[in-house]
């Protein structure tokens, strides 16, 4: 690409900075207690019968402690002398298939030996009911023969769009329980129609089926589990909206709403349901989402290991390098995007030879006139904003943040053959 390399030659990287900003830190203190507790004194589960099978939902990535979370809530259950399994609730997820779903489990650390309990991972589903508007319901066909069955979910924002439920146990009962069959009839008619489908799939499996509780987790602007909620099946729908509203206003975010580029380093499935959450660079994929940022380009250098070629959101940048396109499954990234029938995600952006190309491609098209003034931040991921780097055009602005704890530089940013040197 030399004539691209002749046209990028000219741009400078600006000099950076380092930048530590501090969240709101209330990490849960014992997590198995806290599930041990709420779930004993549940008098839904005192007329069930000793040995009943109960199925526990479990499949959402990034969820902090969802091993430990799913281990003390079958702790709970067999001190209650019942008979609890794993089934897998995670949609389309590992390739749609009962051994991608079962090996994303062993990922989240969940299997048999360290739960305590059977994995019955699968993709069978049963057809139970047709909403109004004509869309089938499903649920996953194990699940539908246990007698209880209990989900396991994070409460957060969705990435495509908003309203009083969004990520959490409705969705949870309604798209993860229903596997990729069921996933894809409910995204049939789009992230418009989502909620709306959402809570009537949710309140259908609960009429018909004996859902006992969900386990609801929030956490914290750090990552750390903060809340776990166990909620009686019959009070999910009146108190999911409040604990997504916590949730909300735990969330992390840049403390600079006006950017001309934003780098990120890695982009990841375990990471955001859409490799790099819209809510923190403000490019959603649907209309029916919105935020506050607004970024001129975005360039993504690499995608997790953990996401296996899942690039779902990739289609969100405007620019990456040829190691991150070499990492594409592309099958994989297309079943998610086909099941979610939203196509942009999956487009490719603009694919350049190395880390140094793109963020100077990034930094070229900003649509600035005076290229050493950019507004540059580079964070190492969505999840992960404690540390950023900045270019120097910003240090005055973060420096005023209640937020921000330190700046440090001025520093050149290093890269090795053209890679960009890790500094977070």
């Amino acid at each position: 690409m030399k004539a691209v390399e002749s046209l990028l030659k000219d741009i400078k990287i600006p000099p950076m900075y380092r930048v530590k900003q501090e969240f709101v830190s209330k990490p849960l203190n014992d997590i198995e207690e806290a599930c041990l507790q709420q779930i004993v004194s549940l008098d839904r589960l005192k007329g069930l019968k000793k040995g009943a099978g109960i199925a526990v939902a479990v499949g959402s990535r990034g969820v902090a402690d969802i091993a430990k979370i799913t281990a003390s809530v079958v702790n709970a259950l067999k001190k209650l002398e019942f008979d609890p399994f794993i089934v897998s609730a995670m949609a389309s997820h590992g390739g749609a298939t009962s051994e991608g779903q079962r090996e994303l489990l062993a990922e989240l650390g969940i299997t048999e030996e360290s739960v305590g309990c059977a994995v019955r991972a699968s993709v069978d589903v049963i057809e139970i009911g047709i909403l109004e508007n004509g869309l089938p319901v499903y649920i996953d066909r194990i699940a539908s023969q246990g007698d209880g069955i209990v989900v396991i979910n994070r409460i957060k924002t969705h990435t495509a769009f908003h309203g009083k439920y969004e990520s959490g146990l409705v969705k949870m009962l309604a798209i993860g329980l229903g596997n990729h069959i069921g996933a894809k009839a409910c995204h049939q008619l789009g992230f418009g129609q989502m909620e709306k489908n959402i809570i009537a799939m949710a309140k259908m499996k609960m009429a018909k089926f004996p859902v006992l509780f969900g386990v609801a987790v929030i956490e914290d602007g750090c990552e750390n589990v903060s809340i776990i909620e166990v909620i009686d099946a019959d009070h999910i729908m009146e108190r999911e909206p409040d604990l997504l509203q916590i949730s909300k206003s735990n969330m992390p975010s840049i403390p600079i709403a006006d950017m001309d580029v934003l780098v990120v380093d890695r982009m990841g499935k375990e990471i955001s349901g859409d490799g790099m959450d819209p809510n923190i660079t403000g490019r959603y994929s649907t209309p029916y989402a919105r935020g506050n940022v607004t970024v001129q380009k975005l360039a993504v250098l690499s995608v997790t290991d953990k996401s296996h070629g899942n690039v779902i959101g990739i289609g969100q940048a405007d620019i990456c390098p040829r190691r991150l396109y070499d990492e594409i499954d592309f099958e994989t990234t297309y079943i998610n995007s086909l099941v979610a029938t939203v196509t942009s995600v999956a487009r490719l952006p603009m694919v350049l030879p190395t880390d140094f190309d793109v963020i100077r491609a990034a930094i070229m098209t900003s649509n600035i006139s005076d290229f050493e003034r950019v507004r540059f931040v580079r964070i190492r991921d969505t999840l992960h904003l404690r540390d950023l780097i900045v270019s120097e055009s910003l240090v005055d602005e973060v420096s005023g943040k209640a937020s921000i704890t330190s700046v440090e530089g001025p520093f050149e940013m290093m890269f090795n053959n053209g890679t960009v040197q890790e500094e977070f």
